[in-house]
């Protein structure tokens, strides 16, 4: 099939799913988190709405790339195979203009609209998930996802610095706990699809240490997540009523890291890997809550 026919037999919908739709909405989220955090007041609507438009932009980019790069594997993985270029319905080259496309009107907001640092901080976000986590640490090393973690913690730093035009401890505060969340949450889904990554070679860590010692490095970095929660309220940066939330999706995320520790429920892999969404999510509304009820709001 020639790369013409391919491209007209795709949807919209094809295009859509390429950029990861469900994720770039979670790095949204945190976006602006961030900004909302990074004032006392409200945010300023057109940064409100320009910054979260060209952070989605580059981010939707990057997973474009994702895709591209990853079609060899996704068509032999049941869970990936339907996938636009894995399927063969969008082919590499309107996929790679389709991400420069949106590539550069995301930078081109960022730049005209907000301010170059937020730009930059997304381009190198783009250059670590889109090229070094895609085509270099996925397939190199079973600490992948621990590395290749920090590009996609950065969406807080992003919201922060397009308010403030700066780079802030409270923004790398926010970094770190989805820096330290991203291990258990993709290991868990590892755990899964262990035999899927077994089969197209790619070493996480289920494949190459076992399946034992990775439940218990996930029960180790959902400590770290923890304490990592934590530090909002340490630096003054929060108050009570996200200590309380804090703590108490905290000890959810714990919870299941024991029944994976336990290894007796072959389902767990999967629930707590549906509960690390809902706890980053929810974790990131609480700090909101919690921000805007200091203030009075």
């Amino acid at each position: 099939m020639s790369e013409l026919s391919q491209a007209a037999g795709a949807t919209w919908r094809d295009y859509l799913e390429m950029c990861k739709p469900r994720v770039v909405a979670l790095m949204l989220l945190c976006a602006v988190v961030g900004m909302l955090l990074a004032t006392p007041g409200m945010v300023p609507v057109d940064v409100l709405v320009f910054g979260t438009l060209g952070i989605a932009l580059v981010a939707a980019s990057a997973a474009v790339v994702n895709h591209i790069a990853d079609a060899e594997i996704d068509m032999r993985m049941a869970r990936t195979a339907r996938r636009p270029v894995a399927a063969g319905r969008i082919s590499a080259a309107p996929g790679l203009a389709f991400s420069a496309v949106l590539g550069v009107a995301g930078m081109g907001v960022l730049l005209v609209f907000i301010n170059p640092l937020t730009a930059w901080l997304n381009l190198a976000s783009w250059v670590g998930y889109g090229l070094i986590y895609t085509l270099f640490l996925k397939r190199a090393t079973p600490q992948n996802i621990v590395i290749g973690g920090l590009f996609g913690a950065a969406p807080p730093l992003f919201g922060w610095a397009a308010v403030t035009g700066t780079v802030e401890p409270g923004a790398l505060i926010l970094v770190l706990i989805i820096f330290a969340w991203t291990p258990p949450h993709f290991w868990a889904l590892a755990l899964d699809r262990k035999a899927e990554y077994e089969a197209v070679n790619i070493p996480m860590l289920p494949v190459t240490h076992g399946e034992r010692h990775t439940r218990r490095h996930i029960f180790f970095y959902t400590l770290i997540l923890v304490g990592a929660s934590l530090l909002p309220v340490a630096i003054g940066m929060s108050g009570w009523v996200y200590l309380v939330g804090a703590l108490v999706l905290g000890g959810g995320f714990l919870y299941w890291a024991v029944v994976l520790l336990a290894a007796r429920n072959s389902k767990a892999p999967m629930q707590t890997f549906r509960f690390s969404i809902l706890y980053l999510m929810a974790l990131f509304l609480v700090l909101l809550i919690d921000h805007y009820w200091h203030l009075g709001v």
